[in-house]
């Protein structure tokens, strides 16, 4: 393969022009809509302020500022001046935008001379957000092909590459670049933290060395496949070794039910690998090839899947489980639908249990299932900022489509076993606040619901009290599901699931 090497553009060159600008110079393409005195801005990498002169044709705000520099104000309207300050760094660089009636002004910040730093991880992580560094390291993992987004480990830490730019330093064309696990690779970039994460960011690359080994494949019986079942059973990688010899490391908390079993060598090496039977959750491993010229030690990854048992809990009890790839199934009514996800794949169950939020379910949408539905998902314990939730999950079993009818409808239907109405009424009567024996109106219409339980799936006590935890009385609007059913020839909802209810004023 043909390597490229990238040279960074000159910014020690372009920093010489920011700081060549005084306080009385204008820009000379400034727009008819906003002026401002000055586009560039240089500031002292002791900690400094600087102010320029703003004149607007209305009302303008100020964008796009990092975390690093403060701006005031960041909007106003017509003549003003706008100040620019920070505290001490070097080397760092920002571009602000100024908004003006749908035009834009950029202003350039720079502090410091913008050099380019080597570096290795562990300084890169310990330096400060917006600054350039230089490092290399081996690509461990690769999280996103089309931006670019990997893993860089040089031995002293570990950095996140998010976005990584082509040869003619465009976005979004990584596959371009033939960077595989295992190369060893240097780049440059600026610096900066996400939510605990140090990050390079739209890296430029300047060298790639292909690594002399590689993993071109893994299979099962036979059968190109990275993914073994739960019974176990073995696992052959075959390599491409272009260096002395073939070393493999399993991580040692997979040593316990993955091992080698046998090797062959050559210019095309195979490890076959026997995994034990898994009688927990789904699991998986990374192991690692390594080799060497003599000189330098080159890897390659695989990572290796196996099935495991699903299980089939409380939502309570997923809740609680830890994050991982453990299957669960999950029993429950469709509360309402999650209203962020604009694929419309996401939506909350509840049982008496709990409640969660099952986050993009393949299939549901073909499922064709509503809010009131009892429906069945398996998917991964999963958690956003801390709150649980199913990801990676699949729409199982629609198990009742649930029909909402008035109290009317509801009396006029046949008693069936298998078919859910949701109804609701106005509390009329408490006959039993144990097991929530009582009757909705709509002031014409009344129905008996024997029984409201707290919520699908409960058995045994798990049944009683909801009528004293929810505060129930007569005159709140409650909504139920259950059947439709009859007691010596008299209408009644049989096992009510509670839904909602609105407290009376």
């Amino acid at each position: 393969m043909k390597l490229r090497y990238f040279i960074p553009s000159l910014v020690v060159a372009v920093a010489a022009m920011f700081t060549g600008c005084s306080d009385n110079d204008y820009d000379p393409t400034y727009l008819g809509e906003i002026q401002v005195s000055k586009s560039y801005v240089a500031l002292n990498v002791n900690g400094d302020a600087v102010s320029i002169d703003v004149k607007a044709a209305g009302a303008w705000t100020v964008t796009d500022a990092p975390d690093w520099l403060t701006v005031s104000p960041a909007s106003g309207s017509g003549s003003g001046t706008i100040t620019f300050s920070a505290g001490p760094g070097e080397g760092r660089t920002a571009e602000v935008l100024i908004n003006c009636e749908g035009r834009t002004q950029h202003v350039n910040i720079i502090q410091g001379i913008a050099t380019v730093s080597n570096a290795t991880c562990a300084e890169v992580i310990a330096g400060p957000d917006s600054k350039t560094y230089r490092v290399s390291g081996t690509v461990t993992s690769i999280a996103n092909t089309t931006y670019g987004n990997w893993y860089l480990d040089d031995g002293t830490g570990v950095v996140y590459i998010y976005g990584t730019l082509d040869a003619k330093g465009a976005t979004k064309n990584f596959l371009s670049l033939g960077l595989e696990v295992g190369d060893q690779v240097t780049v440059e970039g600026p610096k900066t933290t996400y939510n605990g994460t140090v990050e390079l960011v739209d890296v430029t690359v300047v060298k790639i060395t292909k690594s002399l080994i590689k993993c071109d494949m893994l299979t099962v019986n036979g059968e190109e496949s990275d993914q073994l079942p739960l019974e176990g059973g073995e696992i052959v990688a075959t390599l491409t070794c272009k260096g002395n010899g073939v070393a493999v490391e399993i991580p040692a908390e997979a040593q316990s039910w993955l091992g080698i079993v046998s090797t062959t060598a050559g210019a095309n090496p195979t490890v076959t690998f026997r995994a034990q039977p898994n009688a927990g959750g789904d699991r998986n491993t990374t192991v690692t090839f390594k080799t060497t010229d003599g000189k330098k030690e080159y890897t390659s990854q695989a990572t290796i899947y196996q099935s495991g048992a699903i299980i089939e809990c409380p939502i309570a009890d997923f809740l609680a489980a830890e994050v991982g790839d453990t299957q669960f199934r999950l029993t429950g009514v469709i509360t309402e639908l999650y209203a962020s996800d604009k694929q419309g794949k996401s939506f909350y169950i509840s049982d008496y249990s709990g409640q969660v939020l099952i986050y993009r379910a393949e299939g549901f949408i073909e499922a064709g299932a509503k809010v009131g539905d009892v429906v069945t998902v398996v998917g991964k314990r999963g958690a956003y900022k801390d709150t649980p939730q199913m990801v990676n999950g699949t729409f199982e079993v629609l198990v009742h489509a649930v029909e909402t009818v008035s109290l009317s409808d509801f009396l006029a239907k046949e008693p069936a076993a298998d078919k859910f109405y949701k109804i609701g009424g106005t509390i009329k009567e408490i006959a039993n606040d144990q097991y929530g024996n009582l009757y909705l109106t709509d002031g014409t219409n009344d129905v008996y619901v024997y029984g409201c339980y707290p919520g699908w799936g409960a058995t045994g006590d798990a049944r009683k009290g909801l009528i004293g935890t929810l505060g129930l009385k007569v005159g709140d609007y409650l909504e139920v599901i259950g059947v439709r059913a009859e007691y010596k020839g008299t209408p009644q909802l049989s096992n009510g699931i509670y839904f909602t209810f609105k407290a009376a004023n």
